[in-house]
């Protein structure tokens, strides 16, 4: 029988009480358990003494016995110096921007980029610059119409995939011709 020390809740909705308990591992979360060991109530302000309570002899006992604890309550044991404190997950995956971020920040080292290096056609240097007339600098006429340029071509082309996708929803014709279609095959 894998034996675990585990939380088991108690207490009404919305008020969590829970029960640090020995259980076989397969029993459900609140149902049937061996021994119950403490109790831990998240309501109570973290340096109160009552937030977990805990029957250090019995804990000892059953780690003994060849009880695993819950990462939950193994840091209760650790905070309580029963077991050595565990050491805290690290998922590096979770500090990574999102897809959508991600898409974002290379868009912008693209645009950072294209505004470094100058195209294949580099104007002599007496030349007028583009853009001079206009009070805008040759950077900021590019920086704009790359980014001004792309979501609206984008727009463009969502527009036109949702009406197609729209029309092939109807059956792909009008509902006046698809009616006389109707009429006429019966």
């Amino acid at each position: 029988m894998a034996l675990k020390i585990r939380l088991a809740r108690a207490g009404a909705k919305k008020r969590p009480f829970y029960r640090i308990v020995v259980a076989d591992s397969r029993r459900p979360r609140d149902g049937r358990f061996i021994e119950k060991l403490g109790t831990y109530n998240p309501l109570l302000r973290p340096d109160d003494p009552n937030r977990v309570t805990l029957d250090e002899d019995r804990v000892r006992h059953w780690l003994g016995h060849g009880a695993r604890p819950t990462d939950r309550v193994a840091r209760f044991l650790g905070s309580a110096q029963i077991i050595p404190m565990p050491a805290r997950g690290n998922n590096p995956i979770k500090g990574q921007p999102g897809k959508k971020a991600r898409e974002r920040l290379k868009a912008a080292e693209e645009a950072a980029a294209a505004v470094e290096e100058p195209g294949p056609e580099e104007s002599p240097p007496g030349a007028p610059v583009e853009g001079a007339a206009t009070g805008v600098s040759a950077e900021e006429e590019v920086s704009t119409g790359e980014a001004g340029e792309l979501p609206a071509a984008e727009a463009v082309a969502d527009e036109t995939a949702a009406e197609e996708s729209a029309s092939d929803e109807d059956g792909g014709g009008e509902p006046e011709a698809q009616a006389e279609e109707e009429k006429g095959g019966t």
